[in-house]
């Protein structure tokens, strides 16, 4: 078997890098602050992500396929090739959906990475089974070294970048994912020759270089225009003043922009992490209208996901909060956390059942499920309650 010599195009394997770290970038920014929208608006921005972070995929090894340069002329498959791009923006969507409608925990992290790790190594072996008139063999090493490079740096980026979700961290993982992207891709050709096909093979049309030329340039124009609306976000200026209280405790929150002398009356958003905490209200959705409810009548809060369930004698009811906003939030009114998917109100609570090294809260509400204590809270729960 005669191997043909292969060569790189130096300028577009830097640009291949190049769309790998902004499609990164313009899909984890995407990603940010869902918590704060609507389900509906949830599922639309991660949508708009996955196809961000998958194109980003797909376009970064199509730009570094145009590099490639070898002594026969050869062609694509146009529907596999649009298969691998598709496949890449349905598995990426998959670990985001995994992200943001379940609680983050580690595992949920790391198999997040591992499924993006995953859909970035089929993405680039079904792009390269469309290849016409020439035919990629691999070899055992360079299969494991892009196996090892896809999981290990995408669970790395989605830890970094999801672990606290600043603006530091997300540019950490924008680099990390460009990084397993590229690497993935330079480390199967690393251990990929090619042979010379007499006759097509074809499973759809076939369109030459000139032709996914044209679609990559379009997939990035998006990928880029995508990234200069992202960056306006992303950097738009965040700092705060002080201003006079007016409830004679925490002072206001205004924007950067200085106001005029006589000062507009601060938005709600402005100020409501620094309200009392006998102000707090608990905003739950039922039938589509938005009821505020006071901490002292909730018994307990329960991870619902990205979300929480809030339990009082009345009913259950959905809350937008994450269980860590949660326990931000309520942690000055007395709340306990008693497990990593429950807070409890600890002057709800009408008796302990302890068991061996766990227990559980019981409410005097009969129709209240028990609240369970893991382990590690055990102690910190039996302080709180006298015990």
């Amino acid at each position: 078997m005669e191997f043909l010599d292969v060569n790189h195009n130096a300028a577009l394997v830097i640009a291949s890098i190049v769309v790998a770290i902004i499609a990164g970038f313009t899909g984890l920014t995407l990603s940010k602050d869902l918590s704060k929208q609507s389900v509906l608006r949830r599922k639309v921005s991660i949508a708009m992500s996955a196809i961000a972070l998958g194109g980003g995929i797909w376009s970064m090894h199509f730009v570094a396929m145009l590099g490639i340069q070898m002594p026969v002329l050869f062609y694509y498959d146009a529907a596999i090739t649009l298969a691998s791009a598709l496949l890449a923006i349905l598995i990426v969507g998959t670990a985001l959906l995994l992200l943001h409608f379940r609680e983050r925990t580690p595992f949920t992290l790391s198999a997040a990475g591992a499924l993006v790790g995953c859909g970035i190594l089929a993405m680039h072996y079904i792009g390269m089974a469309g290849l016409q008139l020439c035919r990629a063999v691999y070899t055992p090493l360079g299969i494991l070294l892009a196996v090892v490079s896809a999981v290990g740096l995408c669970i790395a980026a989605f830890w970094i970048a999801y672990g606290q979700r600043t603006n530091r961290n997300i540019l950490l993982g924008t680099l990390c994912f460009g990084v397993a992207v590229s690497a993935v891709h330079f480390a199967a050709m690393a251990g990929t020759n090619f042979v010379a096909v007499p006759t097509l093979q074809q499973f759809g049309p076939v369109m030459s270089n000139e032709t996914l030329a044209m679609g990559v340039i379009l997939s990035s124009f998006v990928i880029f225009g995508a990234f200069l609306w992202m960056g306006v976000t992303f950097l738009a200026p965040t700092a705060v003043k002080a201003t006079q209280p007016p409830f004679g405790g925490a002072a206001l929150v205004s924007q950067a922009e200085p106001a005029p002398a006589s000062g507009p009356v601060p938005q709600a958003s402005q100020i409501i992490s620094n309200l009392p905490p006998t102000t707090i209200r608990i905003p739950c959705d039922q039938n589509g209208v938005t009821k505020l409810i006071p901490p002292e009548e909730v018994a307990f809060v329960q991870a619902e996901g990205h979300y929480t369930n809030v339990f009082t004698k009345d009913g259950k009811y959905f809350c937008g909060w994450s269980i860590s906003e949660a326990m931000t939030r309520l942690e000055a009114t007395g709340f306990i956390r008693t497990h990593r998917s429950y807070l409890v109100n600890p002057t709800q609570v009408n008796n302990f059942e302890r068991l061996k090294d766990t227990g559980l809260c019981r409410f005097a509400a009969q129709h209240l499920p028990p609240v369970p204590v893991s382990r590690s809270h055990l102690t910190g729960v039996r302080d709180v309650l006298g015990l």
